[in-house]
């Protein structure tokens, strides 16, 4: 499904130049649930943004269903961020002044898409806020925003979910709730890579990948192992 060959990330030049990447391989697969582990600046979220086409490699490639990314222009990428893959950040980036339903829409307002409302409305059901759908981000709790901002990333049906740090604002007890929903959607054949500095959480996941200094130093499997 995703492969990434040989990717370096590079910023800056001389004595300025910081590695954040280096010569970074990785394959995810149909399915597969992958935690991203590594101290601060080991290049977690560098990888993540790479993958997801936010930011481009200084060398290597990145594939995904057999076809380079790392080489389109901002138009494809948007086209492939809308089509087949989803972002959930440990910021939640809700639009304040929009109503959680609105908020959900927004990916189908850029697509075009029809029948609009209810499949925003059927996706907040599937996380549990359909009552809270005309609610505005500051009427609802952390773990209730991180739903709605799940439900965005779920609307145009991803193949590929791109989670940094998602449960980082909020309790352990929220947390677990929203990892139990990462589990499912994973279970319905979804494949997730996920970043965290919590072992706990990364617990959850099939495969822990382990970053140091920009490079992978360990692979963890734990398939048929999540807490869920």
């Amino acid at each position: 499904m995703l492969e990434i060959k040989n990717i370096s990330k590079v910023y800056g030049a001389g004595t300025t130049k910081v590695v954040a990447l280096n010569n970074v391989s990785l394959r995810v697969n149909k399915g597969d649930f992958i935690a991203v582990m590594g101290p601060s600046g080991s290049g977690k979220s560098t990888l993540l943004n790479i993958i997801g086409g936010l930011d481009s490699p200084s060398s290597g490639e990145v594939l995904l269903d057999a076809k380079r990314i790392d080489n389109l222009d901002e138009n494809a990428l948007v086209e492939i961020r809308r089509e087949k893959i989803a972002y959930v950040f440990q910021e939640y980036h809700l639009i304040p002044s929009l109503t959680a339903l609105e908020n959900v829409l927004l990916p189908l307002t850029f697509c075009g898409a029809n029948k609009k409302d209810q499949k925003a409305l059927d996706i907040l059901k599937r996380v549990g806020l359909e009552k809270r759908a005309e609610h505005k981000p500051s009427q609802l709790s952390g773990g209730e925003q991180q739903r709605v901002a799940i439900a965005r990333a779920l609307v145009n049906d991803p193949s590929l979910i791109l989670a940094d740090e998602p449960t980082g604002n909020m309790d352990r007890k929220t947390g677990k709730e929203i990892l139990a929903l990462f589990d499912q959607l994973n279970r319905e054949g979804r494949s997730i890579v996920m970043v965290t500095h919590d072992p706990e959480i990364a617990e959850y996941a099939k495969e822990i990948v382990v970053l140091q200094d920009g490079q992978i130093v360990d692979k963890i499997n734990q398939e048929g192992g999540n807490k869920c």
